[in-house]
């Protein structure tokens, strides 16, 4: 099946510039294309010097409760300052609009995108696909020219702290396909894709963000597993690929991969062959930290074959700027710059960015949100109906107007997401109540919640879990309300190993997100309305082989002609 879509690239309105050449950039121009910072309305005057210097190459914006048409007024004001540096060069806009644990409803203004695993779960190709396709389109109507997308990681160690679902599962072939499909559609709109978190990130038992994680597969099994992903990503012409603060003792004994010229230079470039531009995760992490100042972290990447540089948050990039210059001088780097720097350019000119163009977004709004909709009915997934209890249709007369209670623990963030739960309810003349306890309840929100569930015929738990750890005081006032309603539902709303705590739940249905797409689905399922039609990503430990939800690899998709 072919999609023409993927044959047009709607670059949608570009900054540009004057006709620069990359040879009339000066050493310290060069450098300055290198370098990224991370900003947000409250940060932004912090990088404006070095932006007018032509200091700093690109952003990654992030974060921030504001609208989609402030968060193109925050990049205009950037470009607007880049426009007043020495050579004009338009900064590269990146984000990590990935969804699930990194994205929020709140956050820049932009719809929920759904979790890889939740993609996974609908185990459709295609719709990922024109899911990428219409997400780049809104990311280009407002200025973002990369996103750093899909996670290729393979979550094989169920008790990995941060990857999750983020990853599309545990099965090495349905994370490949699936990130494909995503990266496609990503760059069919116009919007460059970085893959991550290469070599893999999925067999970590610590976080980077806060520690040095440790994969100790053999080169074997690296091969095998975690690498192949990113093996064909490469052949699919992958825009970047982005590394990991870890280490990997079986390709380099003494560097976690950023740092690392055996995993950049001699794997991922010469034995991997990959062309394109090799970015660092950020470096105010402490997967980098622990080794080295931030300045003296961004020199060790660029002399290890990084090409774009995350520098992170609350940095003073003049500061870092002239800290790197010096070593870079010093060391003798400025080739190893140089060829970095022209990557970059290289990618920036694809993009559109050196030269004018047309103004040729037109998808809607209207349309990526029927998307979302159509992915989310085709990944919720009933992992359990012991008691049969499912659709509720089944157990209360046509005269009757039942009652549920709908108790949810997730932060209050999500709380306008809630209302996608309760309309088809409301719709089929049902009275509902719902409560958002806390993420980590207290008590008063074991009093609402049992206040809630009291009298109710239907009663639905939504439990919350990011990634491996198990909130302790959510677990047991949800093990309470089960010893008091035995017969409720129970709604996994992101990390599905979080089932795992609930084996007395008759009737379980997994999620992969908090949104109101999922949470409608989810209802729609219970009412009878919707068949679930998900498939489980990972396997789960509670379950015998005879209880997993069936799962299957998505068809092979053709490539675009």
């Amino acid at each position: 099946m072919k999609r023409i879509f993927l044959l047009v690239c709607f670059l949608g309105a570009a900054v540009t510039s004057g006709a620069v050449s990359f040879d009339d950039l000066t050493p310290q121009e060069r450098l300055g294309q290198t370098l990224v910072v991370s900003v947000d309305v409250d940060s932004i005057g912090n990088v404006r010097q070095a932006v007018e210097e032509g200091k700093v190459g690109g952003v990654l914006i992030q974060w921030g409760n504001y609208s989609q048409q402030e968060t193109r007024k925050l990049i205009d004001k950037l470009q607007g300052w880049a426009q007043k540096s020495p050579h004009q060069i338009p900064l590269l806009v990146s984000i990590d609009y990935e969804g699930g644990t990194v994205y929020t409803p709140i956050t820049l203004g932009f719809e929920y995108f759904p979790t890889n695993m939740m993609l996974s779960a609908a185990a459709d190709e295609e719709e990922a696909a024109a899911l990428g396709y219409l997400a780049g389109q809104e990311l280009r109507r407002s200025g973002v020219h990369v996103n750093f997308s899909p996670v290729l990681d393979v979550n094989s160690n169920p008790n990995n702290p941060i990857i999750g679902v983020r990853s599309f599962g545990s099965d090495v072939g349905n994370v490949t396909k699936m990130g494909l499909a995503l990266m496609d559609g990503f760059q069919a709109a116009g919007v460059g894709s970085v893959v991550k978190h290469f070599p893999g990130h999925g067999d970590t038992s610590l976080d980077s963000h806060v520690a040095v994680p440790v994969v100790k597969a053999d080169k074997t099994e690296m091969e095998k597993v975690h690498l192949k992903p990113f093996q064909e990503a490469i052949a699919h012409g992958v825009d970047g690929v982005m590394t990991g603060h870890v280490s990997y003792p079986a390709l380099d004994d003494k560097n976690i991969a950023t740092f690392s010229k055996p995993i950049v230079q001699n794997l991922l470039r010469q034995k991997m062959g990959f062309k394109g531009l090799v970015v660092t995760d950020s470096l105010d992490m402490k997967g980098a930290l622990t080794y080295c100042s931030l300045a003296e972290c961004a020199v060790r990447s660029l002399a290890a074959g990084g090409d774009l540089i995350l520098l992170g948050r609350y940095v003073k990039p003049i500061k870092v700027f002239d800290q790197i210059a010096q070593a870079v001088e010093t060391q003798q780097l400025q080739p190893r710059v140089d060829e970095a720097a022209r990557r970059v350019f290289a990618l920036k000119e694809r993009l559109g960015l050196l030269s004018p163009q047309e103004n040729t977004v037109s998808v809607s709004l209207q349309a990526y949100q029927t998307q979302l909709a159509k992915i989310s009915d085709k990944a919720v997934t009933l992992v359990r109906n012991q008691a049969g209890t499912v659709p509720l249709v089944k157990r209360f007369p046509k005269d009757k107007k039942p009652v549920v209670c709908a108790v949810f623990f997730a932060p209050s963030r999500f709380a306008d997401q809630l209302a996608g739960f309760s309309k088809p309810f409301l719709e089929k003349g049902w009275t509902v109540r719902t409560y958002n306890a806390a993420m980590t309840p207290k008590q008063k929100d074991r009093d609402r919640a049992l206040r809630c569930a009291q009298g109710a015929d239907v009663l639905v738990i939504g439990s919350l879990q990011w990634a491996d750890k198990t909130n302790t005081s959510q677990k047991n006032i949800i093990n309470e309300l089960f010893t008091k309603y035995p017969k409720a539902t129970l709604l996994s709303t992101m990390s599905p190993y979080d089932i795992d705590q609930y084996t007395q739940a008759y009737t379980v249905l997994a999620l992969y997100g908090l949104n109101r797409y999922t949470l409608q689905t989810a209802a729609r399922v219970l009412l009878g309305d919707l068949q679930a039609q998900g498939v489980l990503p990972v396997k789960l430990a509670t379950l015998s082989s005879g209880e997993q939800p069936r799962t299957h690899t998505p068809p092979a998709r053709q490539k675009s002609q």
